[in-house]
């Protein structure tokens, strides 16, 4: 039985917002797309918040039904849309994560490579040091809870709001605005994401109350409202969590501190996937279970048409498979586990670990699914970035 859940107009909220609604709350079932410019609507196929099939009967019949279906409905920048709940029964003919269609799909847009068929936008583009112009999406989050927040704090744009290698635990949730994040290099500051209202700033290392280091700058690129989270109400929250549960948080917390290091490396042209794959076997992961590092090394390794790219180094307590309640963009679909020979690892329970993350407090929740999106958005720049290397070496 189909049932219209949530509707509305695409000029309030854009496919890529849509998507990753759609996505978060793992919905079954069909968001179809309606624009005044086309007879019939867009149709993008979900199984339980992952997109398994789409349908645009405006492009050629090659490529009517697929992941270019998909990427071509980002340019339908006007009209209506409606989910509907219900059973799936398309053929699954997309394995792309979610998070990287929506960066595909707007970047796409923006460079037109995707016809549009509404009024056109275009996002602020940032500029690296001697480098091409390009676009840096803006990673947002839920509502935020105010029972959270004990302060709020006024940031004009330019001011930096924490210091790269500075000390300190206090973690904010943006109110207001957008805010850079940044990492110095010796060709001058990059901006590696923006973040804005509902995202978060600071460690989940802060919840020990020690002083902590500080691996990124932030900037306000406007006027910033934040909000100051109150961190012995999110300690408590943590506390209460299984150890399990626990180091599996500071590892998400860890693999962006990874993937960051990672990205900035192949920004520098650093080529360390020799370093890291040596004395490394591959680690196939079944079923797409997921594992806790008891012992020995896992290196995340995504292979490019370019060539290898080293994703993030983990040790023990991180976890490598299949997450089932986030999309980071990593393995098992889009990237490989290599592991030491003396690696060992310990399966989860996937089914209580996910009754557990039911469990948690709406903001603490926000904060591990925050991460999750940095991490996905990290690692594709970092993609770009390795083929801008490999586009300028052909071209030598």
């Amino acid at each position: 039985m189909s049932k219209v859940v949530l509707s509305g107009d695409l000029g309030f909220i854009g496919l890529g917002d849509l998507l990753q609604l759609v996505g978060s709350i793992g919905g079954t079932g069909v968001l179809r797309i309606i624009s005044k410019y086309a007879p019939e609507p867009g149709l993008i196929y979900f199984q339980k918040g992952n997109i398994t099939s789409a349908q645009n009967n405006l492009l050629k019949e090659k490529d009517r039904i697929g992941l270019d279906a998909v990427y071509s409905l980002f340019g339908w920048l006007e009209g209506k849309f409606e989910f509907s709940q219900e059973e799936v029964s398309v053929k699954k003919v997309i394995t792309t994560n979610r998070m990287e269609i929506i960066l595909d799909g707007l970047r796409m847009v923006d460079e037109g490579v995707v016809p549009i068929l509404g009024p056109v936008s275009f996002e602020k583009k940032e500029k690296d040091s001697g480098e091409k112009e390009r676009n840096i999406p803006v990673v947002k989050g839920p509502l935020v809870d105010y029972m959270y927040v004990v302060d709020e704090e006024e940031y004009h744009k330019g001011r930096t709001i924490v210091k790269e290698n500075s000390h300190g635990s206090w973690i904010w949730v943006i109110l207001e605005g957008v805010v850079n994040i940044v990492k110095e290099t010796p060709k001058g500051p990059l901006t590696l994401l923006k973040i804005a209202d509902g995202a978060f700033i600071g460690d989940l290392s802060s919840f020990s109350f020690k002083s902590t280091l500080r691996r990124v700058t932030a900037v306000a690129d406007s006027r910033v409202i934040l909000g100051v989270m109150d961190a012995q109400r999110l300690s408590n929250d943590f506390s209460e969590r299984s150890l399990e549960f626990r180091e599996f948080a500071m590892s998400i917390d860890n693999r962006l501190k990874e993937v960051t290091e990672r990205s900035l490396e192949i920004y520098l042209k650093e080529d360390r996937f020799k370093e890291f794959a040596r004395g490394k076997k591959l680690f196939k992961i079944k079923d797409e279970k997921l594992y806790t590092i008891r012992k020995g090394e896992a290196s995340i390794i995504r292979k490019m048409k370019e060539g290898y790219m080293p994703v993030a180094n983990l040790g023990k307590g991180d976890f490598v498979g299949h997450v089932p309640f986030l999309d980071i963009g990593h393995e098992p679909h889009s990237a490989a586990v290599f592991v030491s020979e003396d690696f060992e690892a310990g399966e989860v329970d996937t089914v209580s670990f996910r009754e557990e993350y039911r469990k948690v407090s709406s903001t603490l929740k926000n904060m591990i699914d925050n991460l999750a999106t940095c991490i996905t958005i990290t690692t594709s720049s970092a993609s770009s970035f390795m083929k801008q290397y490999s586009q300028k070496k052909k071209k030598k």
